[in-house]
């Protein structure tokens, strides 16, 4: 799939989910995804990397459609934006990084969610269709995914996604500005082992 298909409206990728539906970002999405993160920042910012001066402007919007495309099109990682079902509003982000195939067939998984949004069960729909679309679809076999000690209701919708907690790790991501400590989480499939994506299926 050429980079432009990734940010075409007419890129057929979709995830459906528990009252969400994953997609990939559209250039068309810009709009709406800038005021969600502007009416966001507050409560976003304890929880990711510093935002740089110019994120939310459509430069830096086009500049990382395109860095999602390269990923996608070698296969490193998933970046979809959470709509929900009722009434197609954006809700978030979910990504799935790191993809390593070989013998681990691993990923990790990241999300975040719009303040207007928070706390009505559609980050946990699109982690739980996320992880499906990850063992389904791409074959892997275990996700991870990390969250600061502090950040309670992460860790609580992780493991209502059924990731288990597995230790600490110190000093894991600069998240704010400081290098923070981390839970670190893991999922293993429930399909068995796999060998790579399913036969017929184009992503």
């Amino acid at each position: 799939m050429a980079l432009l298909d990734w940010i075409a409206p007419e890129s057929g990728l979709r995830v459906e989910g528990d009252g969400v539906l994953l997609r990939p970002p559209r250039a068309s999405d810009y709009a709406e995804w800038r005021e969600l993160r502007a009416v966001s920042r507050t409560f976003l910012q304890p929880w990711e990397p510093t935002w740089p001066a110019d994120d939310l402007s459509r430069g830096a919007f086009r500049r990382r459609l395109l860095a999602y495309a390269r990923d996608r099109e070698i296969g490193v990682a998933y970046p979809f934006f959470v709509f929900r079902a009722s009434d197609d509003a954006l809700t978030g982000g979910i990504t799935l990084s790191n993809v390593r195939r070989g013998v681990a067939q691993m990923g990790s998984v990241g999300y975040w969610c719009g303040k207007p949004y928070a706390r009505q069960g559609l980050t946990l729909g699109a982690v739980r269709a996320l992880s499906d679309f990850a063992f389904r679809t791409l074959g892997l076999h275990r996700l991870e995914a990390a969250c600061i000690p502090e950040n309670q209701a992460s860790r609580d919708l992780l493991r209502k996604a059924g990731f288990a907690e597995e230790g600490q790790a110190k000093a894991y991501l600069k998240i704010n500005g400081a290098w923070r400590d981390h839970v670190l989480f893991g999922l293993v499939s429930p399909h068995g082992g796999h060998d790579g994506p399913d036969e017929g299926v184009s992503v």
